[in-house]
């Protein structure tokens, strides 16, 4: 009886696991036939081009032939360019301004105004119509600076902000007023025009927020300055005091004496704390040089690091390589021709 009942069950599941063993074939087989069909279709379109290339490699060989001729030419009679690189350390924020200037200067010669840059850089008209683009760039780095950077930037954020940002992603995030170092190219006709430049681009850094901002960095520090001239004073007096008191003690003999009585006392020495005011003295006075230091330093919006040079190095890229740009873009011309001839055959041909 047992047996009779439980052989329907075995039979549907079999049943149940041949259904799905067969589903699982039948998805393989779709994915195989898909994927086969891609690379099919890869296949005859690589066939396809090679064809139409071997079908014409004639008109191909003679037209980038030419095209090379024509772009070797063409370099040769070009002006050579010419380019040469300044780099800088702003301070104050000035950097903003320096490159909110040098987009000016690419935008007058995007325009043609001469006029305004030989009256910004003390140039006459024709050394202003050599020159082809200005470029502002992060200055170099190393990756100890990128690792400070970042942890100067982590301390700016709270500890659950902090730890969603990685360097990897600081690093990629970070905009060009991000750096302490600025590099200032400039490219030109003329090889030996940068060094005139200089002096136009040094007062790109003067601005009336930097200026406010130096002002009040130098009113900040004297305020600093006075307050440690003060507590040094303070420092000068509580010694001599100090001094007076040992002087006192020296003079009794054996820091003891005897009443009328013929009773002996000893005196016991005044606690002064020399070494301690030794200590902020000497602390106080190297907070003075820092003050002193740093007002020297940053005495100026700008550092030059290294200056434009006598004579620029002249500069090329594969953009002006045309010898070999022209026989590319000849190539890429006539495979366009092509597959429009083709499609307009189709299109004629094609009856519905």
């Amino acid at each position: 009886m047992s047996k009779e009942i439980n052989t329907p069950q075995n039979n549907s599941e079999e049943v149940d696991l041949g259904q799905l063993f067969n589903f699982i074939g039948d998805a393989f087989n779709k994915l195989f036939r898909f994927f086969g069909s891609i690379i099919m279709y890869v296949f005859n379109l690589i066939v396809f081009s090679a064809k139409a290339v071997v079908k014409n490699y004639k008109i191909i060989f003679i037209s980038m032939v030419l095209a090379s001729i024509l772009g070797y030419i063409y370099e040769k009679t070009k002006p050579d360019v010419y380019s040469s690189q300044m780099l800088v350390k702003p301070y104050f924020d000035s950097k903003y301004q320096l490159v909110t200037n040098i987009n000016f200067y690419n935008a007058l010669i995007g325009e043609r105004d001469y006029k305004q840059l030989t009256e910004i850089f003390s140039i006459n008209e024709e050394d202003a119509e050599k020159i082809l683009e200005f470029e502002i760039n992060p200055g170099p780095e190393t990756e100890n600076d990128r690792l400070v950077q970042y942890d100067k930037f982590v301390q700016s954020l709270d500890s659950v902000r902090a730890q969603e940002v990685s360097f990897d992603d600081f690093i990629d995030n970070r905009s060009i007023y991000s750096g302490e170092f600025f590099e200032i190219s400039v490219k030109s006709y003329k090889k030996d025009i940068f060094r005139s430049l200089e002096e136009g681009l040094n007062s790109t850094f003067s601005n009336t927020y930097s200026t406010k901002k130096m002002e009040k960095r130098d009113s900040i520090l004297a305020i600093e300055r006075q307050t440690i001239l003060s507590s040094l004073k303070e420092i000068d007096s509580l010694k001599k005091v100090y001094i007076n008191v040992m002087l006192e003690e020296s003079k009794s003999k054996d820091g003891s004496y005897t009443t009328k009585d013929g009773l002996s006392f000893i005196q016991e020495k005044t606690d002064t704390k020399e070494y301690d005011l030794l200590d902020k003295e000497i602390s106080l006075k190297s907070k003075l040089s820092k003050i002193d230091a740093q007002q020297v330093e940053e005495d100026v919006f700008f550092d030059t690091l290294s200056s434009f040079q006598d004579v620029g190095a002249k500069y090329s890229t594969i953009y002006q390589k045309y010898s070999i740009i022209f026989p590319i873009l000849t190539f890429a011309i006539l495979c366009i021709v092509y597959l429009m001839t083709k499609a307009v055959r189709f299109v004629n041909k094609y009856e519905g």
